[in-house]
This record gives structure tokens, C-alpha cells and sequence, in this order.
């Protein structure tokens, strides 16, 4: 296998949960392909150099290998090696994230029938 569409490889290495979510975020600029804009449809062969924004955080990684098919989650983290400073500022994001709401006291007790009428009234919903 010489090369792989990003859409699918993406797909494989479990970064996006449909191949059409993967092709969606290329169109939509969140997949960096050698610090360039990457198309769905550009074949991405082992060396490579990716930066992806998803809802999980952004990454950048070293393809590794290419596999065309979705496989279990422990295999599709071997088709790829994550920079070091990714991982730092995916932690810091996330450190950042739990201290915004920190102060916040959790509610005594879940909402009631009535408590989530009124919350859908005021949600306009």
C-alpha cells in the first residue's frame, strides 16, 4: 500500500467517528497536512505530518502507518506517534478547562419534571 486518502486514514485512526465527519473537517480547514490546508482526497503515506482540531483537542502527529480499514482503538493508536508539545498543550487545555469550573458547586439533586419544564421554557425550547 503505497498511500491512503486522508478522509479515510483519519477515519481508521479513529480521530473522527464517520469517514463524511473526517472529509467535512478537511473541507472546513481543521486538518493541517505538512503545515498546509489538506483536501479529503490527498493521499498520506507513512512520515508524514498532520495537525487535527477536533472536539477531543488539537493534535499533531507522525503517521506511522496507513490502514484503510477501521479496527479497534488500541490498533488504530499504532498507525500514528503524537508529538510531545501536543500532548503538553492538550494538558494544559484541559487543566485550563477543569479550573473554569472548579468554583461552581455541583446541584444538590437532579431536576424535576417540573424543574425541566421550566428549563425548557426559559431555553425557548
Amino acid at each position: 500500500m503505497n498511500g491512503v486518502r486522508l478522509d479515510k486514514w483519519l477515519w481508521a485512526a479513529r480521530f473522527f467517528k464517520t469517514r463524511a465527519l473526517a472529509s467535512k473537517a478537511c473541507e472546513l480547514g481543521r486538518v493541517q497536512f505538512n503545515a498546509s490546508p489538506a483536501k479529503a482526497a490527498r493521499e498520506v503515506r507513512a512520515g508524514d505530518r498532520l495537525q487535527v482540531r477536533n472536539e477531543g483537542g488539537e493534535f499533531t502527529i507522525e503517521v506511522l502507518a496507513l490502514s484503510q480499514v477501521r479496527g479497534p482503538a488500541a490498533v488504530a493508536q499504532t498507525l500514528y506517534s503524537e508529538t510531545e508539545e501536543s500532548r503538553q498543550a492538550r494538558a494544559r487545555a484541559a487543566a485550563e478547562r477543569k479550573l473554569l469550573h472548579a468554583g461552581e458547586p455541583a446541584p444538590p439533586s437532579r431536576p424535576s419534571k417540573r424543574d425541566r419544564r421550566l428549563i425548557h421554557q426559559f431555553r425557548g425550547r
